[in-house]
């Protein structure tokens, strides 16, 4: 196998894509004692770019929290790669796309969200780490539940 035809894997930029964050209720939200409850939801995607083996790849971490039914706060950070990836069989490129890029992404994530509430004057929530492959894993196992679902016939 030639250099050429070696698999590649490359960042080529890091970049925050889209960031938000909400305080509703400020300032009567600092005002209280108690502590909120917060909700973490994570969602990866991945697309190619016009220029051959180029993808971005999108980690999107929103953070929730609430006392009560009152929004203390709302953060959405929208972490972006542009990402070199050639000479990958299909699944192969999927499971780069879907466990390596979204690993790569988090720890700016991360930083961004824990900066973010700081700023906005919460006590910081630490992103733990994600177990991206089983996710993956779990994403393709429902995929092929699926397809076996609509081969049978009703």
């Amino acid at each position: 196998m030639s250099e050429q035809e070696q698999p590649q894997f490359g960042i080529e930029k890091i970049y925050l894509k889209d960031l938000s964050l909400e305080i509703p209720n400020a300032p009567k939200i600092f005002l209280e004692s108690e502590s909120p409850q917060i909700e973490i939801k994570v969602h990866n995607a991945a697309a190619p770019l016009e220029q051959a083996g180029l993808f971005e790849a999108v980690l999107t971490v929103t953070v929730t929290a609430k006392l009560k039914d009152k929004t203390a706060f709302l953060i959405e950070v929208a972490q972006a790669g542009v990402f070199r990836i050639v000479n990958l069989p299909p699944q192969e490129l999927d499971a780069v796309l879907g466990v390596l890029c979204p690993n790569t992404l988090l720890p700016y994530a991360r930083e961004a969200v824990a900066s973010l509430m700081a700023r906005a004057g919460f006590p910081p929530v630490m992103l733990q780490h994600m177990n991206f492959d089983a996710a993956y894993q779990e994403r393709l196992r429902q995929l092929q539940q699926e397809q076996a679902k609509a081969g049978t016939p009703n």
